[in-house]
């Protein structure tokens, strides 16, 4: 009889527990259309403005039955715990980690330089150690401040440390090449060539939204490449309406399902979308759309769980 391993009951309880809820709305909100692409709703969660903006948020969430992974910072989720518990402590739902203050674990063209090994480790321990202190469940990934364009290949220290830590993927790769927007829509893809088979990559694509809005203050710092491999993303300026980022939402769905990429997960933050948006139009404007396109919600965790088994990992 073949032995049930610890890795085998995470994704048991990834599966029955979270898909459970997908597979419902799933029935409940068919479509005339049906692709293999999986649609990845994902939040970089990383300051106090978060809170509010998550209420509402969680609010269309449940209005489309929509599953979400919230990438957490550790200091953000440790100043509000029992708040962020009661909101998003539901099956739709998986909370991973967004390190424990944002540092950066390489260095970054934009956002500085990498920190020392041993501040790494905390980043990674305790940031995962927060999520499971408040969630009581296992946090199997782990997104880093500002993402790279790169991922972490290079980087076997870093995968050393995720792998001691226990983190089985991460979502690293949200950039394109020479740190520029948008980021491509790649596939995923583990870290076997720096020794660590069992650590996925899971990629985020498009634009950070906060810099098409320029909440960040960056102004026209270079951000695109010239050619661009991906011009039909490219917009004419900054978005001033939520139909003006759905439209540009739009335009990676279409291309992920065209190409037949697995999955689409588009790179957006809280404080940034209710700051633009309050009412979340948006989000219901892109949620309406993925269901009309028939594209498969699921969290990163379940595609972490569907890629490793096709893999027989």
């Amino acid at each position: 009889m073949r032995s049930f391993s610890r890795r085998d009951f995470i994704k048991s309880s990834l599966l029955c527990g979270i898909g459970a809820s997908v597979l419902s709305c799933q029935s409940n909100l068919r479509t005339t259309r049906q692709t293999d692409t999986r649609y990845i709703a994902a939040y970089d969660t990383e300051s106090s403005d978060c809170l509010a903006a998550c209420r509402k948020i969680v609010k269309v969430h449940r209005q489309f039955e929509m599953p979400a992974t919230f990438f957490i910072l550790g200091r953000t989720l440790d100043a509000n715990p029992t708040a962020y518990r009661e909101l998003l402590d539901d099956p739709l739902f998986e909370i991973a980690t967004h390190t424990y203050s944002h540092r950066m674990l390489r260095d970054h063209q934009f956002c500085g330089s990498a920190i020392p090994l041993d501040e790494k480790r905390k980043e990674i321990f305790e940031g995962k150690a927060s999520v499971e202190r408040v969630f009581e469940r296992p946090c199997i990934g782990l997104r880093p401040g500002c993402g790279f364009e790169n991922a972490l290949k290079g980087e076997p220290e870093v995968l050393k440390i995720l792998h001691q830590a226990g983190i089985h993927y991460v979502s690293s790769l949200l950039w394109g090449p020479d740190y520029s927007l948008p980021a491509l829509l790649r596939e995923p893809f583990t870290y076997s060539e720096e020794g660590f088979p069992d650590i996925w990559e899971l990629p985020g694509h498009g634009w950070h939204e906060n810099l098409l809005k320029n909440h960040n203050q960056w102004g026209p710092r270079r951000l695109t490449l010239w050619p661009s491999p991906f011009p039909e993303a490219i917009a004419n300026g900054y978005c001033k309406t939520p139909e003006d980022e759905f439209n540009v939402n739009k335009i990676f769905l279409d291309k992920a399902v065209e190409s037949g990429k697995s999955f689409v997960s588009l790179i957006w933050h809280p404080w940034s979308l209710h700051k633009f948006d309050l009412n979340m139009k948006m989000l219901e404007l892109t949620f309406a759309y993925v269901r009309h396109m028939g594209l498969q919600p699921c969290t990163y965790a379940q595609l972490y769980a569907s890629v490793s088994d096709l893999n027989g990992s």
